[in-house]
């Protein structure tokens, strides 16, 4: 449990973890947004290559109100129908909530989800 130090000094165990813990010491970073990290060192170009071919461009301005994934329209439609049933979700959802649609039992249906995705890292097109 005790240890001799290069001075001939005895250090507990406890006391030698605790100078250990001093001299690493490490803090990590603050944490920055992607924009914030692409925006340092503007005048190093290569440095601005680097990061661009590792995180990519910068992205436009994100309204963090606004959800990742929006569902913009759903498509009933049945084999025996006339046609598709289609209610856009972007406009006045009040408007859908006076609408009433009539299932028939024991007929099959499928339904189409129609949504966009925004804000996935990686993704290219």
């Amino acid at each position: 449990d005790i240890m001799a130090d290069k001075e001939g000094v005895t250090l507990s165990l406890e006391e030698e973890e605790e100078d250990a813990d001093v001299a690493l010491a490490y803090k990590t970073p603050e944490k920055k947004s992607l924009r914030e990290i692409q925006e340092l060192d503007p005048g190093d170009e290569s440095l601005r290559k680097y990061k661009q071919a590792l995180l990519g461009a910068i992205p436009a301005a994100v309204d963090a109100s606004v959800p990742n994934v929006q569902v913009t329209k759903l498509t009933l439609m049945c084999e025996q129908a006339p046609g598709p049933i289609t209610m856009d979700l972007t406009g006045d959802l009040e408007e859908l909530r006076g609408r009433a649609f009539v299932l028939k039992e024991g007929v099959d249906y499928r339904v189409k989800v129609s949504f966009k995705v925004r804000g996935v890292c990686g993704a290219l097109c």
